[in-house]
């Protein structure tokens, strides 16, 4: 029988980022998960303070090269790839010059929000899905980790709904504690329609707090795991309320058996 894939798409991963509660997550979660007898695969922005050398990134010519239009802008999208050799594990890493070369995260040093951070999220959703078409790698669930990934679900449910590889993807998302204070630009909205997302869908980002971009994220997924022990008390009741799937915050210890069983609940009613 064909082993079931999942797609972890992480907002942060270590040892590639310093030690935090999503990076671990990022780290371990697949590798126990290939444990359980799942194929994997594994993504995360290629942020500029990643050390290239040291982690030994190389780019992947033959994913690499097609141009993303964001904002009515070419960005072309590179694709880079690292091992963990203890997990037998590739993480693949979404880079673009304009978007990814800059020595921080999410933030500049002194702890500012970079202004363009929605259309980062947007280049890298958009990249991870096109990569994975390339990879002709169909996952049986994608799970999202962090805000930055949550339009990786807006895209599939629209702009990629009837490619034959993503067709019957399920896709899960984790928030985490971490968010973002300053909200994205109000412009989002529009960029997103322009990539064939109807304006129906987006009535929550009119005013793009992280609450409201996390309410668009959570109607577009199929299930949600909470990430960490205390996330957003607005948020939290949006997910309850809505109604999907929702898995309550796992401790270290039993997370890997309880989120395998989480996806095999949408694998399992997929198969019937």
């Amino acid at each position: 029988m064909e082993k079931k894939k999942v797609l972890f798409i992480s907002q942060e991963i270590t040892p590639y980022l310093p030690e935090s509660e999503l990076s671990k997550i990022g780290r371990n979660l697949p590798q126990g998960i290939q444990e359980q007898g799942k194929e994997i695969r594994t993504f995360m922005p290629r942020y500029g303070c990643i050390n290239e050398r040291r982690n030994q990134l190389h780019e992947v010519i033959r994913l690499s090269g097609m141009n993303l239009v964001v904002n009515d802008a070419d960005h072309p999208l590179i694709i880079k790839v690292a091992s963990i050799q203890a997990a037998r594990m590739q993480v693949y890493f979404i880079d673009n010059e304009d978007y990814f070369q800059r020595k921080s995260t999410l933030v500049d040093k002194d702890g500012k929000e970079f202004e363009d951070n929605d259309e980062r999220a947007i280049f890298f959703a958009r990249g991870v899905l096109e990569t994975v078409i390339k990879l002709r790698w169909a996952p049986d669930v994608i799970h999202c980790q962090g805000w930055f990934t949550g339009l990786v679900a807006v895209f599939l449910k629209h702009m990629y709904k009837d490619n034959p590889l993503l067709a019957d993807t399920k896709i899960v998302y984790s928030p985490f504690s971490t968010e973002f204070e300053t909200p994205l630009d109000v412009e989002l909205k529009k960029k997103l329609m322009d990539d064939e997302i109807p304006e129906s869908a987006l009535d929550h980002i009119e005013n793009p707090t992280y609450v409201n971009y996390n309410k668009l994220v959570v109607d577009h997924v199929d299930g949600v795991i909470k990430g960490s022990e205390n996330i957003n008390e607005e948020l939290e009741e949006y997910i309850k309320a809505s109604g999907k799937p929702f898995l309550p915050f796992q401790d270290e210890e039993k997370y890997v058996e309880e989120f395998n069983q989480f996806y095999d609940k949408f694998l399992l009613n997929s198969a019937e």
